[in-house]
């Protein structure tokens, strides 16, 4: 059967819902389709995953292949689900076996090289997933958020060829490593030192935690905080 299940994640705030890749190998001209609300970035993984299975050493069948990104109502962006595209294809070609995709999520975004880049939104995906008591594959950009979260099977990986060579049993797949005990204490400025302002405080915080950019005004002149 040409037919493989992976399963990954959107980002909807700090909501990650649950998005079932399905990838289909048919007759007919050699084509890929991504099928499911992709947005721009999401339909030119098809692209990225292609050059990246071929530089993994990899196959890259020669056949009509469709991708499923299911819910069709959820709106999909960013390259989060390049490395589930490519296990799916890897899965239905047989290249890797497709019992060891079960009961687990992965989430990153691919090179041309086949290496792993950094993907936003990794805290609320491995929230879920330890709800559903899932094991997660996350880029090792990621690692350090990644052991944010307790009791969740968190396994980091560099590269797609690292991910097909654990899910074939040639090795293990490292545990992101924690935060030092002392938390990360620094010796400059801490918010916890200021008192009142609490919705600048809260605003501040806010902007910090979503890495967005924050303009403050004062009766002078604005300032631009990054």
């Amino acid at each position: 059967m040409s037919l493989a299940v992976t399963l990954s994640r959107a980002q909807d705030g700090i909501v990650a819902p649950q998005v079932i890749v399905e990838v289909h190998l048919s007759g007919g001209l050699p084509c890929t389709n991504i099928v499911g609300l992709p947005e721009a970035a999401v339909r030119e993984a098809r692209d990225r995953v292609r050059v990246a299975i071929q530089n993994t050493a990899f196959e890259y069948p020669n056949r009509r292949v469709t991708v499923n990104l299911a819910p069709a109502e959820l709106p999909k962006d960013g390259g989060r689900f390049d490395l589930s595209i490519a296990l799916g294809i890897l899965a239905a070609s047989g290249q890797v076996p497709r019992e060891r995709l079960d009961d687990c999520e992965f989430l990153g975004e691919l090179a041309l090289t086949g290496s792993l880049r950094r993907i936003s939104g990794v805290l609320p995906a491995l929230l879920r997933a330890r709800a559903r008591g899932r094991r997660v594959v996350v880029p090792r950009e990621n690692a350090a958020e990644a052991a944010l979260v307790p009791d969740v099977d968190v396994r980091v990986a560099e590269t797609l060829a690292e991910v097909c060579g654990w899910l074939r049993g040639a090795h293990e797949l490292s545990a992101p490593i924690g935060i030092p005990s002392d938390g990360g204490a620094h010796d400059g400025p801490d918010l916890a030192d200021v008192r009142g302002q609490l919705q600048a405080r809260r605003a501040l915080e806010i902007a910090a935690v979503g890495g967005h950019h924050l303009l403050i005004s004062c009766p002078n002149k604005p300032r631009m905080v990054s």
